[in-house]
C-alpha cells in the first residue's frame, strides 16, 4: 500500500486526441540492450495471449483490464537503475513498483491500437518513452526523464496524452516542494554514479515546486466517485509538514458490484505485490496522512 522512503514524499519516478510518437524513439531504446531494458518476457507474452480481448475497449477500461491482469506480480523498487550512465526506456514485469505499474498497464494498453504483429517489446518501450519522459522524447539523460508525479501530470496533459481532471472534480490549490531527490540523492543510483546531475534535478525540482498544484481532499472523493472510471490514474497526495505532495499512484478500478476500487502495487510492508484494495475513499481513511488525490485520465 505504501512505497518506500524514497518514493514516499513528493513521489519520484524510480510508480480522443493523436498522439505523436517520437521519431527517434526506436535509437534512444536501443542504446542499451533489449536484455537490459526489458525484463519479463514470459509475463509479456502472457498478457499478449489475452490481449484480444482487450484491444476493442476504450482505453480506460483497456487500461483497467491489463492492470488487473497484473494482480499478484510482486513489489519490486528501483527497476529503473539499470545503468550507471545511459537513461533509457525500460520495463520490468517481474516486479513492479506503485509508478511502473500504472505506466506499464497504460504504454501495454496502447500498445494494442498497433497491428498485432507489432505487439513486441520494442513497441511497449516505444509507449513507455512517450510517457515516461518529458516532451516524450529520451535523451539518454537522467534528466528527461519525468521525476515527480505532478510534474509527469503537467507534462502528459499538456502533450494530450492523459486529462488532469483533479480541478474539474473540486481540486484545490495547496502548498507544494520538490526536495526529495536532492536530499535522498544517495538513493538514486544515477546520482550516485554522476554527482554533476545534482545540479539538473535541483534546478528541475525548483521548475516543480513552482508549478501549480492542486488536489481533492480526501472528504470529498466518496462524493465525486461515481465521476471516476476505470483506468483513471490516481495519485494519492499526503501531509508532508506544511505542505501536500504526491505519496503514492495507482488506478482506479470499478468492479461489476459498481464499486470504484484502488489498483496498486503495494509496498512490501503491506501486501507486498499488485492488489484490487478496497475503495478508494475508504482506503484514503486508511492512513492518516493522507490528504486527497489527483485525477489523469488517458486519452489514447
Amino acid at each position: 500500500m505504501r512505497t518506500p522512503l524514497v518514493f514516499h514524499r513528493l513521489l519520484p519516478l524510480l510508480c480522443l486526441l493523436a498522439v505523436a510518437i517520437p521519431r527517434h524513439t526506436q535509437a534512444a531504446s536501443s542504446s542499451l540492450p533489449l536484455s537490459t531494458t526489458f525484463k519479463g518476457t514470459k509475463q509479456f507474452a502472457a498478457l499478449v495471449a489475452q490481449a484480444d480481448q482487450w484491444k476493442g475497449l476504450p482505453i480506460g477500461e483497456r487500461v483497467a483490464a491489463v492492470g488487473r491482469a497484473m494482480t499478484g506480480t510482486p513489489y519490486k523498487g528501483f527497476t529503473l537503475e539499470i545503468d550507471d550512465r545511459v537513461e533509457a526506456p525500460s520495463v520490468n514485469l517481474t516486479g513492479l513498483d506503485c509508478w511502473t505499474f500504472f505506466e506499464s498497464a497504460l504504454a501495454f494498453a496502447r500498445m494494442l491500437d498497433e497491428p498485432r504483429e507489432n505487439w513486441t517489446p520494442q513497441t511497449m518501450l516505444k509507449y513507455i518513452e512517450l510517457d515516461r519522459y518529458r516532451g516524450g522524447t529520451c535523451t539518454g539523460s537522467y534528466l528527461s526523464r519525468l521525476h515527480y508525479l505532478e510534474d509527469w501530470l503537467h507534462d502528459n496533459d499538456r502533450r494530450g496524452t492523459v486529462k488532469d481532471l483533479t480541478r474539474d472534480l473540486g481540486g484545490i490549490p495547496a502548498n507544494h516542494d520538490a526536495v526529495e531527490m536532492t536530499r535522498g540523492w544517495k538513493s538514486y543510483r544515477y546520482m550516485r554514479k554522476n554527482p554533476d546531475l545534482r545540479a539538473g534535478i535541483a534546478q528541475m525540482e525548483a521548475r516543480v515546486a513552482n508549478e501549480p498544484f492542486y488536489y481533492i481532499p480526501k472528504s470529498q472523493v466518496a462524493g465525486i466517485e461515481s465521476r471516476l472510471h476505470s483506468g483513471d490514474i490516481i495519485g494519492v497526495c499526503a501531509h508532508d509538514g506544511p505542505y501536500i505532495g504526491t505519496a503514492h499512484v495507482g488506478l482506479a478500478y470499478r468492479s461489476n458490484d459498481g464499486v470504484l476500487h484502488f489498483m496498486h502495487a503495494s509496498a512490501p510492508h503491506n501486501y507486498g505485490k499488485v492488489v484490487i484494495d478496497q475503495r478508494l475513499s475508504d482506503y484514503l481513511y486508511h492512513f492518516h496522512s493522507d490528504a486527497g488525490i489527483m485525477v489523469a485520465r488517458p486519452l489514447r
